[in-house]
């Protein structure tokens, strides 16, 4: 069954802007340290689909106009394209949070492809700086590697408090080393079975959930 690292572009690809949260220009756009050498041995030797999932609240209105969202988008792209980094899908959503809408994370509106049984998301992961991301890990039946910047972004869109999500959270770190080397690492359980005439011994290792 085929796993997937859905992962989010803003905070997490590349650099948040506040006050706006919006890259609506290039001088906008600042990579996330680390992210292109790890990406690319992430996508080199490792057995993941790539999905990049994220809300752009009001693309294509008056707030947020399609042609200064578009320019960064395709810049952001060439630029993992030209370090061997293809994304297999990329998905957009446009609502407002008020919007309550079915498609914005932490909801799967957008990923019911990879809900139809053929995708090992017990073994996949979202990739994200907000607790929205983590959520949205819950919801897909995955596991969450949380960048977390300690600035509380997304709290106010869960349904879970942020407590309830922790066993969804297999990594919590600011480094992009890190989460390849968790990755490469992967979920490898090693068994070792001792039975004697005195003793029964079952060891069971997984080092790939050491946060």
């Amino acid at each position: 069954m085929k796993r997937v690292l859905f992962i989010d572009r803003d905070g997490t690809l590349i650099r948040e802007v506040p006050p706006t949260y919006q890259i609506d220009s290039l001088d906008k756009v600042e990579f996330y340290p680390k992210v292109f050498v790890n990406m690319a041995r992430i996508a080199a030797e490792l057995d993941y689909e790539l999905a990049m999932v994220t809300n752009q609240d009001g693309l294509g209105t008056a707030s947020f106009p399609e042609d200064t969202f578009w320019p960064a988008q395709n810049m952001i792209m060439k630029a993992f394209e030209n370090e061997g980094i293809k994304f297999d899908e990329v998905f957009i959503d446009r609502s407002f949070p008020a919007d309550n809408a079915p498609t914005r994370k932490p909801r799967t509106g957008m990923l019911s492809k990879y809900l139809d049984g053929s995708y090992d998301l017990a073994n996949s992961f979202v990739i994200g700086d907000r607790i929205t991301d983590v959520e949205l890990a819950k919801n897909l039946g995955a596991k969450a590697i949380w960048i977390n910047e300690g600035v509380g972004l997304g709290s106010a869109e869960i349904s879970d408090n942020a407590a309830a999500l922790q066993s969804v959270i297999a990594l919590e770190t600011t480094d992009w080393n890190r989460i390849y080397e968790f990755l490469k690492l992967g979920l490898r359980t090693v068994t070792h079975v001792r039975k004697t005439n005195e003793t029964d011994i079952n060891i069971e290792l997984n080092p790939g959930w050491n946060r």
